[in-house]
């Protein structure tokens, strides 16, 4: 594997959430670039050695987060920028639910 991608058996967080943090800070960065391929499932799950499941879950959460996109069956792609949305302040929700 090309970048170091370490999952902590130990920590109180789930493997699929180290996963999921790792690979977005690898796309952030720049190190997987905008528009290329990320390891298929089975290759990175034997790579850190976890099941499939993990690397599904992750790959699930940052295609939800538009981080990535699925191209067919098997292969996804970073997407675009990672700017997350933000969430309307609490102030605008109160008005908005006010209006109605």
């Amino acid at each position: 594997m090309l970048f170091k991608i370490r999952i902590n058996r130990k920590s109180v967080d789930s493997m699929t959430r180290q996963l999921t943090d790792q690979l977005e800070s690898l796309i952030s960065t720049g190190a997987f670039a905008i528009g290329s391929l990320l390891p298929s499932e089975r290759m990175l799950a034997n790579d850190l050695r976890v099941a499939r499941n993990v690397v599904r879950g992750s790959y699930e959460y940052l295609e939800k987060a538009g981080i990535i996109q699925r191209e067919g069956q098997k292969r996804r792609r970073v997407k675009a920028k990672t700017s997350r949305k933000k969430a309307a302040p609490r102030k605008a929700v109160k008005k908005a639910a006010k209006k109605r």
